[in-house]
C-alpha cells in the first residue's frame, strides 16, 4: 500500500499533500509566460512549503529579478550560494548580475576574488570572471571617487564627456560609468557623436544605448558596429536582455539541453547573452534562430572538449550546415571583442 502524504500545516493553514508541487509548476509557468508578480505570489507561496526546493528556490530570484525588485534578488540569491543550492557557477552569474543592477561594484569584487583564492572556477570560465573582476573594480574605484568629491549639484551646464578624444577603452568606460545617476539629457549630442563613430566599442555603445533607453530618449539616432549602419529610437527598441531573436535561440536550447546537460546549458546561455549583449541592438545573420542555437551549442562544446559534428547539429536542429557555419563564424567574430580589455 502507498504511504500517505501528512497534510502539512503552517500559522494554523492546512496545506494538502502535492500543493507544493503545483504551487512550483504554475509558479515556473508564470515565470516563462512573463506573469512575473504572478509567478512571485506562486513560489514565495511554494517556499513556505518547502524551504530547499532549487526549482522553487532559483526561480524566484528569477522572478524577482525580472520584476525589477533587484534587493530581494540580491539577498535570496546570496544566501542560495551560502547554502549551495543549486549549480554554483550558474547562481554566482546571476548573483553578480544582480548586483551590476544594484550598482554595487565592490561586492562583485569581493564575490569574484573570493572564487579565484578557492581556485575552482572551471578554465572555460576564468577568463568571464577575469574580465568581470578587472571591470568591477574599475567602476568601484569610480564610484569611490564620485563619493569623495561629490558636492552640489549645480545648475550649470555639464562637462563634457571627450569619449572620442579618450585614448583608452579604461578611460571611456570610466567617463561612461558617471552617467548611471545623472540625467543623460545634456549629452545627448556627444553621446550619438560615439555611437556613429566607427571607432566607438560596441560593448560601451551598448551600454551608452541602454543609458539612452532607461531615460526615455525620444529621438532617432543613427549607430555604427560591425561597419553597418542603423537608425534607431531608443524607446521603440526591445530591452537588451529581452531581444526577440535571444530569447527564441535560449528556448530551443533550454528545450535540448535543460534536463539533459544543465552545466552546458548554463554555459551556452551565458555565451548567447554576451554576443547579444555586444551586438545589440543589430540583427545578426542568418535570420533563423535553429542556426545560432546549433552554432552556440557546437562552440561550447568545443570550449568544453566535447566532439561536435555539424551535420549531426544541422538534422538535430532541422537547419542547413552552411547556416550553423556563418552563425558560427559570426560569434567568433563578435566573441573577439565581446568585452574590452580595459
Amino acid at each position: 500500500m502507498k504511504k500517505r502524504e501528512k497534510v502539512k500545516k503552517i500559522d494554523n493553514v492546512i496545506f494538502f499533500p502535492g500543493m507544493e508541487k503545483r504551487l512550483t509548476d504554475k509558479g515556473l509557468e508564470s515565470l516563462q509566460n512573463k506573469k512575473y508578480t504572478e509567478a512571485i505570489r506562486l513560489l514565495e507561496e511554494a517556499k513556505e512549503l518547502d524551504q530547499d526546493n532549487d526549482d522553487v528556490l532559483i526561480g524566484l530570484v528569477l522572478a524577482y529579478f525580472e520584476a525589477g525588485n533587484f534587493q530581494k534578488a540580491k539577498v535570496l540569491a546570496k544566501e542560495l550560494l551560502h547554502k549551495g543550492i543549486g549549480d554554483y557557477f550558474q547562481l554566482v552569474d546571476l548573483y553578480v548580475t544582480v548586483l551590476i543592477q544594484l550598482h554595487e561594484y565592490q561586492e562583485i569584487v569581493s564575490t569574484i576574488e573570493a572564487l579565484l583564492e578557492e581556485k575552482e572556477i572551471p578554465p572555460e570560465r576564468l577568463e568571464h570572471f577575469l574580465t568581470l573582476l578587472q571591470f568591477s573594480r574599475k567602476m568601484a574605484e569610480n564610484k569611490s571617487l564620485d563619493l569623495r568629491s561629490e558636492e552640489p549639484e549645480e545648475d550649470t551646464d555639464p562637462d563634457s564627456l571627450n569619449l572620442l578624444s579618450l585614448t583608452s577603452l579604461n578611460e571611456q568606460m570610466l567617463a561612461i560609468s558617471r552617467l548611471s545617476d545623472k540625467n543623460i539629457r545634456p549629452y545627448v549630442p556627444e553621446i550619438e557623436d560615439y555611437l556613429k563613430a566607427e571607432i566607438g566599442h560596441p560593448f560601451l555603445k551598448t551600454i551608452l544605448l541602454t543609458l539612452l533607453k532607461e531615460q526615455e530618449v525620444d529621438k532617432n539616432i543613427k549607430m555604427v558596429k560591425f561597419s553597418e549602419e542603423i537608425t534607431i529610437n531608443p524607446t521603440g527598441i526591445a530591452d537588451v536582455r529581452h531581444q526577440p531573436k535571444m530569447i527564441s535561440i535560449k528556448e530551443l536550447l533550454e528545450n535540448r539541453l535543460e534536463s539533459s546537460n544543465p552545466v552546458l546549458f548554463a554555459s551556452i546561455s551565458e555565451m548567447v547573452e554576451r554576443i547579444f549583449f555586444t551586438s545589440y541592438p543589430f540583427e545578426l545573420e542568418p535570420e533563423t534562430p535553429a542556426a545560432w542555437a546549433a552554432g552556440f551549442q557546437y562552440l561550447a562544446q568545443e570550449y568544453m572538449g566535447i566532439n561536435s559534428e555539424i551535420n549531426e547539429l544541422s538534422k538535430d536542429y532541422d537547419v542547413s550546415p552552411v547556416e550553423i557555419t556563418l552563425a558560427i563564424q559570426e560569434i567568433e567574430e563578435i566573441e573577439k571583442i565581446s568585452y574590452p580589455n580595459l
